[in-house]
Order: C-alpha cells, then structure tokens, then sequence
C-alpha cells in the first residue's frame, strides 16, 4: 500500500515529481542509462547552477547517489564540462556569420593543418567539417560587418590551404539555447 501523508502532512516533492524515462542504452557503449540519468542529464541542461540537493530533489533520489550518479556521467564522457551561456549581442558580438570553407583537399596533413588554425581562432565558436560543397562549415561572431570583414582579410583568407569562402550572415537567432534532445534514448 503506497505511504499517504498524514492529517495536517504535506506529501513530498518526490511523490508528486512526474515519473523519470524508461532506460535507454547508450548505443556506442552498450551501457544503460536508466531513468535517473536521462532525468539528471535534462536537468543540468535546463540549469547547470543547482546544487546537489536541488537536483537530488528534482530527480527523486537521495543526494550521496545523485552527486555519484553525476559523477560517473562526466566520468564516462556523457557531460563533458559546464559554462555559463552568454548573450553575444550584449557583449558586443552583434554579427554571426555562417562560413563555408573550401580548403585545397590535396592531402590529409594539410587538412589537419587548417583544422588546428580553425580550432585556435577565438572568433571561431563552431566548426565542422562537411559533406558536399566545402570543406568546412564555421559559426564565425565579429561586433560588426566592418570587423568581421576585416577578420576575414587578413586571418581567414591568410591561412594555408584555404581555397574560397563563402560567407551568410544570420539575420535573426530563431533558437540558440544549445540542449540535446534526450528522447532517442527514451525510445530504446
């Protein structure tokens, strides 16, 4: 028989938080991630800031298992590190610009020459390399079209074996808050 508060009792949060996910497995490990993991992993998306008992609260466990639960989570790679999440435009980075490089793809050191230029530019907050047209796709921030104009003159075009670029500036951050959907691994 489930435990029902008493007269003049409250029922705790635990009781009332919705049930966590079934397992899912980790496809690449072969590991199980049970419901408390998934739950942990939602929650520190939503705001890495809460402490241990708040997150213990949320997901349903005592604090001692979540803050070990958590632990093995960035042990195991799952969560690789926490920062805070800055307004660009307030710091003055009014531009984002969407770079498509093409590099000279005659031979794999110099390919991995250009990635390691790429990887040291702080403009540079995004970069991957791409199937079809380009070689790589970049998330370039400037404070302004002058700026970015001139960081793309003399760092970008100058950096060895870069061919072409082709540059589109986004004209309205639709959504940008940067959590991964979780429910793939629901679903397994």
């Amino acid at each position: 028989m489930p435990n029902k508060p008493g007269p003049g009792k409250t029922p705790s949060r635990r009781a009332t938080a919705p049930p966590p996910a079934p397992a899912a497995v980790d496809p690449d490990a072969g590991e199980r991630l049970d419901r408390y993991d998934l739950a942990l992993l939602r929650e520190l998306q939503a705001d890495a800031r809460l402490s241990n008992a708040e997150l213990a609260e949320r997901i349903g466990l005592s604090p001692a298992p979540t803050w070990r639960r958590v632990r093995r989570l960035e042990e195991r790679g799952y969560i690789t590190g926490y920062r805070a999440v800055i307004d660009r435009r307030r710091i003055g980075l009014g531009v984002l610009a969407f770079v498509r490089v093409d590099a000279e793809r005659n031979n794999a050191q110099a390919t991995r020459e250009l990635e390691d230029h790429l990887r040291s530019l702080p403009e540079v907050v995004a970069c991957h390399y791409i199937s079809g047209a380009g070689t790589f796709e970049l998330h370039v921030v400037a404070s302004d079209l002058e700026a970015y104009s001139r960081w793309a003159m003399e760092t970008l075009y100058k950096l060895p074996n870069v061919k072409d670029m082709q540059t589109r500036f986004s004209l309205k951050e639709v959504k940008a808050d940067g959590a991964w959907p979780l429910g793939q691994l629901e679903r397994r």
